[in-house]
């Protein structure tokens, strides 16, 4: 074998300089189709959603769980629209419609029985203090939370409709301790303003965010983490940031963000282990991502807001729905010259987490060269 080789690099030495260019760029254009069709192979494909999935229950005023209804479903309207404009030779997208309502909480959520419902006790008593019959905006709704329940095998849908009943149907519900503070009095919620969807089948947490994105009616839309580890309260401030940043068309991000308190004691408490791979995937991060990405200090935080307007250009374009979602949105946001704003949020490690420090961390490094990869050699591309 190795004489073979010797032989073979002797030959392409002796051969004429037209011969040698003609077999580099052979082995060139070899190479590229291989790494094209090895990532065609391996890069996700999200599955489309089935019938029962685009419908929701929620709680009735008399108390009583819901028939399955039918989710409102801007991405289909509008990929209708655009369909449309592209026959008829328009050149200029459609716009999203029009909200119906200020704010849409995204909440994926996996068995999460156990920590749901402190989680929805700290966001109900925010949305309702802030924009709910205590706030600005009067009685009527103007919020909602959509609770997408990932193939959960436990008691979570129940959970999530029991904390709607309980806080629908009385003035004074007995509160839930959350992550953060203990509610003397839990809040009393308008009917119909928490929506369970249930996924048949697990998907993973990108695909359960993208999936809830797709029915959110709010004008901005945030996704929040089911243990409550973030501040809930920090939404004023992705609010405000992502106003601040907003372009001509209303688009914008807020990026809740934690890199203030790498040196904090929470962090540094950790094992050195989990601080290693901490590491060592920021620095892949800021290697392997476009610049404004890369500039991002907390890329994985679960508490991300999107204005309604930058929706069209991430939603129908995500392929990934594991733990490396969040960097697509990103990163799509950022090819379509979305402006971005990253925003200090309050966090505290919650017990309970599904995270395998090891393995879920090298399935991000490989999930992040799959996702680069894929979208820098044209098998994931905008249509």
């Amino acid at each position: 074998m190795l004489a073979v080789a010797q032989r073979s690099i002797a030959l392409l030495r002796q051969a004429p300089p037209q011969l040698l260019l003609l077999a580099l760029v052979t082995f060139a254009i070899s190479g590229c189709a291989f790494v094209y069709l090895f990532l065609l192979i391996v890069a996700p494909i999200p599955r489309a959603p089935r019938r029962s999935e685009k419908t929701y229950v929620t709680i009735l005023p008399d108390g009583s769980r819901s028939s399955p209804k039918e989710l409102s479903c801007w991405i289909d309207k509008f990929a209708a629209q655009k369909e449309l404009a592209r026959r008829n030779g328009k050149a200029k997208a459609p716009e999203i419609e029009a909200a119906e309502l200020f704010m849409s909480v995204v909440v994926p959520a996996y068995n999460e029985e156990e920590r749901l419902g402190g989680m929805l006790e700290e966001a109900v008593a925010y949305l309702q203090e802030e924009y709910g019959s205590n706030g600005r905006d009067g009685g009527k709704l103007v919020w909602e939370i959509l609770i997408v329940s990932d193939g959960s095998t436990d008691g979570t849908i129940d959970k999530a409709l029991d904390f709607a009943r309980s806080h629908q149907l009385s003035l004074h519900p007995i509160p839930e301790k959350g992550p953060w503070k203990q509610q003397k009095e839990g809040r009393h919620i308008p009917h119909g303003s928490i929506r369970v969807i249930v996924l048949e089948e697990n998907r993973g947490k990108g695909g359960a965010v993208t999936h809830g994105m797709r029915h959110a009616r709010g004008q901005y839309v945030v996704f929040a983490d089911a243990d409550g580890a973030s501040l809930f309260s920090d939404l004023g401030k992705l609010v405000e940031g992502c106003k601040a940043v907003e372009d001509a068309e209303g688009r914008g991000v807020a990026i809740g963000s934690r890199a203030h308190l790498v040196g904090s004691e929470a962090v540094v408490k950790r094992s050195k282990l989990r601080n290693f791979l901490m590491h060592s995937f920021h620095l892949l991060l800021r290697l392997m991502t476009p610049p404004a990405t890369a500039r991002i200090g907390d890329t994985q935080c679960g508490f991300k807001l999107f204005s309604r307007p930058a929706l069209p250009y991430i939603i129908p374009y995500m392929h990934s729905e594991g733990w490396i979602f969040d960097v697509e949105m990103l990163m799509l946001a950022e090819s379509a010259e979305i402006p971005m704003v990253e925003v200090a949020i309050g966090w505290k490690e919650v017990l309970g987490s599904k995270l395998n420090v090891v393995w879920d961390s090298l399935g991000m490094a490989w999930g992040l060269g799959v996702l680069r990869g894929a979208w820098g050699v044209g098998v994931y591309r905008r249509t």
